[in-house]
């Protein structure tokens, strides 16, 4: 039987380990008292077919290969990361491949970790901002927490969470090496926040400046790329079932109640992919 182990089992990797129990696989996770114990955690990968760490870095170290990198190099199983497009950096709004290089932006410590696991032949998936249920515009909008922030040429890459679950699936039969799961449309922020409140009946959210954001929100708007997924399509026959934001916004809408739905907890290390 083929068994799937998760560390770290957030958003996006719950959704995987859910696709892979409709699978019939036997499916375990490693939450955060199990990293700390090497025999538990030892058990459970010599019992895996497959793995995959969707823990992000702690300060500069990833905390799955500081205590287990050894561990997981001879395991002998297929080895998945779910790392960022952040890794790029800026890049002037140019597009971005697998080629270009990493390191450069302010994710120093996650394109460390990036490298780490494809030296260990891993399959690593770059991510660019994630969205599915509880987790949208549609949520921001309805919530009133959604803005609007006026930077010319600003364009972000995302994707449904469920692209991610078929993309890394599809992987399992992929050959090692990075890999960008993003839609086929990079779009300014803008422009998803008012469809979404198109698609909910509500005015268009208000504009914020972008001095008054969070530090952190002010990192997202300091780097700018548009994120290809070519190499996925070619080498692993993905194709994403919501090519722009547009669609996937449109499946939400149709399947659930963005007003009542939320995040769910971070239950593992740090906050999870």
């Amino acid at each position: 039987m083929s068994r799937l182990l998760v560390f770290g089992p957030g958003y996006t990797a719950s959704r995987l380990m859910a696709a892979a129990r409709g699978r019939a696989w036997a499916v375990d996770a490693v939450t955060r008292a199990i990293l700390a114990d090497p025999d538990q955690v030892a058990a459970m990968v010599a019992r895996a077919t497959h793995i995959l760490s969707s823990v992000p870095p702690e300060g500069d170290d990833d905390p799955v290969l500081a205590r287990h990198g050894p561990l997981l190099a001879g395991c002998g199983a297929w080895l998945g990361y779910l790392s960022s497009t952040g890794v790029y950096g800026d890049a002037g709004g140019a597009w971005v491949d697998e080629t270009a290089d990493i390191g450069t932006g302010r994710r120093s410590a996650r394109a460390r970790a990036d490298a780490a696991w494809l030296a260990l032949g891993a399959r690593v998936f770059r991510l660019p901002g994630i969205y599915g249920p509880g987790r949208s515009a549609l949520d921001r909008v309805a919530a009133g927490s959604a803005h609007q922030v006026d930077v010319p040429g600003q364009i972000f890459s995302r994707v449904h969470v469920d692209d991610i679950v078929t993309g890394v699936m599809a992987g399992f039969a992929g050959p090692p090496g990075a890999y960008n799961l993003a839609d086929d449309e990079p779009a300014p922020q803008n422009d998803v926040v008012r469809h979404a409140a198109r698609l909910l009946g509500l005015p268009d959210p208000p504009f914020v400046a972008l001095d008054a954001l969070s530090p952190m929100a002010r990192g997202f708007y300091a780097e700018n790329r548009r994120v290809a997924n070519g190499k996925a399509r070619r080498a692993l026959g993905w194709t994403p079932a919501f090519p722009d934001y547009r669609a996937g916004l449109r499946a939400l809408s149709a399947s659930t109640s963005p007003i009542s739905a939320s995040p769910p907890p971070a239950i593992a290390v740090g906050v999870q992919r």
